[in-house]
């Protein structure tokens, strides 16, 4: 039994909807609740790696190898935390634009 079946076709349209300002009442309320998370999680950053680099110097001072290692990989998973919060709103503004050209 032979079956053909026929693809059409549907373009899509663009509906015309983009973000905007006033959409929603609150905004600035919510941008100032993600600011200061953005805070606290550098902050959080900056205290992660601080406690890393001290483990790491003293695991290494007393011939622990293995809390070495547990300290660089603080000092990494802090240091790429840090990178990834500073660069949130670029990383977000370059999906949603790459998004946009879909």
């Amino acid at each position: 039994m032979f079956v053909s079946r026929i693809w059409t076709v549907i373009p899509a349209a663009d509906p015309g909807i983009s973000p905007n300002q006033t959409g929603l009442p609150g905004l600035p309320v919510v941008r100032s609740i993600v600011g200061a998370l953005l805070t606290w999680g550098l902050v959080a950053c900056v205290a992660g790696l601080v406690v890393s680099v001290i483990v790491w110097a003293l695991g290494h001072h007393q011939g622990n190898y293995q809390y070495a290692a547990s300290g660089k990989t603080g000092v990494m998973v802090a240091a790429g935390g840090a990178l990834l919060i500073g660069g949130a709103n670029a990383i977000v503004a370059f999906f949603s634009g790459l998004g946009a050209g879909i």
